[in-house]
């Protein structure tokens, strides 16, 4: 990954191999069963189908919410951001919020900050090109220690370590959980 002041526009390649993920403690025992329940977890999200759409509300960490939506030629009504789509957002977020971050703690002028995340969701292992400017007026020796910030933000960190999945499926009548 290269970091370059907004003068020098170059793209930041970053590889990112797929992992899996394990379930929130918050969905409700009806749908996630006992055991997922048990698992304690740091953060949590839950989807919501309203029907007749594609659309889902989503409530994060119990406090904040969202609705996705499908592109119209998917049958959507393109109101929101595609699931998928959320997913370059909160990388190119939380990679601007942590060099803000670190800046601050610094006393850096780090200007303006523009993160720019173009996710491959086709290739395997899936890519992310990352581009990062900063219209702050920083010398070579701040640029470096940027770059590492970068690298360093808790989501990609996430991304790199792997993940695994654990699923259930509960249907009200049957209380089978598969």
């Amino acid at each position: 990954m290269r970091l370059v002041p907004a003068s020098k526009q170059a793209p930041v390649d970053c590889v990112v191999v797929r992992g899996a993920l394990r379930a929130a403690p918050d969905v409700p025992p009806r749908v996630a069963g006992a055991s997922c329940a048990q698992i304690q977890m740091s953060l949590t999200a839950t989807a919501r189908s309203i029907p007749g759409t594609l659309r889902q509300s989503v409530l994060i960490d119990g406090t904040h919410r969202l609705i996705t939506d499908e592109p119209e030629h998917l049958g959507g009504e393109g109101s929101g951001p595609a699931p998928h789509e959320l997913f370059p957002a909160a990388l190119a977020a939380c990679i601007s919020t942590t060099l803000v971050i670190y800046a601050r703690t610094k006393g850096w002028k780090l200007g303006e900050v523009y993160v720019a995340v173009d996710y491959d969701n086709h290739s395997t292992p899936r890519r992310f090109d990352i581009s990062i400017e900063v219209d702050g007026d920083l010398d070579e020796e701040q640029l470096e220690r940027l770059e590492k910030v970068a690298r360093s933000c808790p989501l990609r960190r996430s991304l790199e370590t792997g993940f695994e999945f654990a699923e259930q499926i509960v249907t009200p009548s049957s209380g089978r959980v598969s």
